[in-house]
């Protein structure tokens, strides 16, 4: 019987290897393998790395003795994929369970969505492809294309840079365009803290991973895209909380359906974070 609660049930996807954190290859492999055999080990979703560095990864993990699940960001557009599964579909030390791309910067998103698509339904056999489209431009065309293909989204939430920081408002805007497309989403970059909060080194707003299950949930009980924002806003912890531990196991799982899981490039920050609001059990 898990000790992590349903809402947050391999909700982290391991982006050790990624900004800021850029934790080196082998170093990210052997952290990796110690969360998933940690008691908190059911937090944790797959290890995260890039298409280039598939070989490397598969290299190290078959020092483990057991086969790594991994999540591969594509970096080549398109034509990287099916090379990225095929090599998945053959190693024995590695099991991708998702891949990741991102759509280029064209005026056209919905024609790059497409090539998208069609080249994941050319490989694409149990895994899972989820898409970046962005909020630029006609985005929620590109995001029509990936609901008719059936395949996932992906929003970057933050990063290196303030204008990588979506607003709330637009955030609760793609949230709602999901759902009602019936599209699950991952998010990326940004969410390593429960609680929307601004990082003192910075001065960035950072959207809190927990606001992001209640908005999803407010959305999915019929909330209008304004309340959805304002839960995205909220900075308060206690009551966030609270109503994260409110939710029935069947709410719990219908969130998850469609906010699958965020990228952290580390597994400790969310993990204190929900002790200290003690949606977690304590070690």
């Amino acid at each position: 019987m898990s000790t992590i609660p349903a809402l947050f049930r391999h909700l982290v996807d391991d982006a050790a290897m990624f900004p800021p954190g850029d934790l080196p290859l082998v170093e990210a492999v052997a952290a990796h393998r110690a969360h998933r055999q940690a008691p908190y080990a059911d937090l944790v979703g797959p290890l995260i790395c890039t298409d280039d560095n598939l070989m490397k990864v598969a290299a190290e993990a078959a020092k483990g003795g057991s086969p790594l699940e991994v999540a591969v960001v594509i970096t080549g557009g398109a034509g990287g994929i099916e090379p990225a599964i095929r090599y998945g579909d053959r190693s024995a030390d590695l099991v991708v369970k998702t891949i990741e791309v991102r759509l280029r910067d064209e005026d056209d998103l919905s024609r790059n969505a497409l090539r998208v698509v069609r080249a994941c339904d050319d490989c694409l056999d149990e895994e899972t492809a989820f898409v970046e489209i962005g909020l630029n431009g006609a985005w929620e065309r590109a995001l029509d294309v990936v609901a008719d293909a059936g395949y996932a989204a992906k929003l970057r939430t933050g990063g290196l840079d303030a204008s990588l920081f979506p607003t709330a408002g637009q955030i609760a805007a793609f949230i709602t365009a999901c759902l009602d497309r019936e599209v699950a989403f991952k998010c990326t970059a940004g969410l390593h803290n429960a609680v929307r909060h601004t990082a003192t080194d910075t001065g960035f707003e950072h959207h809190g991973f927990l606001n992001v299950l209640l908005a999803t949930r407010a959305s999915l009980d019929g909330a209008g895209q304004d309340e959805v924002a304002a839960v995205l806003e909220s900075r308060e912890g206690e009551t966030l909380a609270a109503t994260a531990a409110e939710l029935s196991e069947e709410q719990a799982n219908g969130t998850r359906r469609w906010f699958t899981s965020f990228g952290s490039c580390s597994i400790d920050e969310p993990r204190h974070d929900l002790t200290a609001l003690k949606l977690l059990e304590t070690p």
